[in-house]
């Protein structure tokens, strides 16, 4: 039985050991509980990211004798709310939920309070919840927009260059990021010029969005993006302008650390840095599966519970990434 596990995640970084789960080697002697049913409600399976969160957690759960039930809303809080109300109704123990509107789901969340159920609100803060496990959205904007002015800098000094904005303003923590992006470009590389600003969450959506921004400006060196997803697209995007060319002063700064950017880093492509949110998409699993158990065995958590941004460059990404 899998056992809980405290995760110094930056005390690990800062003392340069491989950033895994296996890096935190002190160990709590309490088991996690066992028999417990956990429902995830997430906005779309279709981001890579999100998809991988998910399978650990429920590999996790696996190990444990614990249940997992992943639903979807399709970014349709509506839809969000009724997946509430029926992990309720099927007897739950833990709800793990990743909110497209907060707001929509406090009542619903309340009633799950209510009844005894566990609630873990993922990346929003929420008041009806046990504790939310959040990131500082416009702080991580700022550090993807900060990477990306450096890179401006260094490479074009004052110049500045053409450069490309893939957001995702529908969703309010994604709108943060985005503002965060801009508000440094603006502060830091004050002679970028932002030439196109397209919503952009998936590969599909990033790789649309960045060919026909090329076929207008075709001179853009630098796209931020919000998400791992519009970064893998804009990657396939600037391989096919470019052909096996990876000219050194066009770069992509994003975050989450799918394995598009990992391969795009390996490969020597577009990727520059991925600004990672407490690690891999395996390693957040992980996380945030054991501080819920944690929450189940009764150990007292802050009601906000705050994730590491670490930038990840090709320097230092295969001790991001090693087992």
């Amino acid at each position: 039985m899998k056992k809980l596990v405290v995760l110094g995640l930056a005390a690990v970084m800062a003392l340069g050991a491989p950033f895994t789960v296996c890096a935190a080697e002190e160990e709590k002697a309490v088991e996690n509980p066992s028999g417990l049913k956990i429902g995830c409600a997430i906005q779309t399976m279709s981001n890579q990211v999100w998809a991988q969160q998910m399978e650990e957690i429920t590999k996790d759960a696996k190990e444990d004798g614990n249940e997992v039930t992943v639903v979807e809303c399709k970014e349709n809080a509506n839809t969000q709310i009724d997946q509430v109300e029926n992990f309720i109704t099927s007897g739950m123990d833990v709800i793990i939920v990743q909110p497209v509107d907060p707001d929509a789901i406090e009542e619903v969340c309340k009633e799950a309070l209510d009844e005894g159920i566990e609630v873990v609100c993922w990346d929003e803060k929420m008041e009806n919840s046990s504790f939310n496990w959040v990131i500082e959205n416009y702080d991580l904007g700022v550090e993807i927009g900060t990477q990306a002015a450096e890179f401006i800098n260094e490479k074009f000094g004052d110049e500045g260059c053409e450069v490309v904005v893939l957001g995702y303003p529908q969703t309010p923590i994604l709108l943060e990021r985005e503002n965060g992006i801009l508000d440094a470009l603006k502060e830091k590389a004050p002679n970028a010029e932002v030439v196109a600003n397209q919503p952009a969450i998936d590969t599909t959506e990033g790789l649309n969005a960045m060919e026909t921004i090329l076929q207008a400006h075709p001179d853009v060196k630098v796209v931020c993006c919000i998400g791992g997803g519009g970064a893998a697209g804009a990657n396939e995007a600037l391989k096919g302008a470019y052909g096996s060319e990876v000219p050194d002063d066009v770069g992509i700064f994003s975050t989450d650390l799918t394995d598009e950017a990992v391969a795009s880093m390996q490969n020597g492509e577009f990727d520059r840095c991925v600004v990672a949110i407490t690690g891999n998409a395996f390693v957040c699993g992980d996380v945030v599966y054991d501080l819920s158990m944690r929450y189940a065995a009764g150990e007292k958590l802050d009601h906000e519970v705050y994730r590491d941004l670490i930038p990840v460059t090709p320097e230092n990404l295969s001790e991001m990434i090693s087992e």
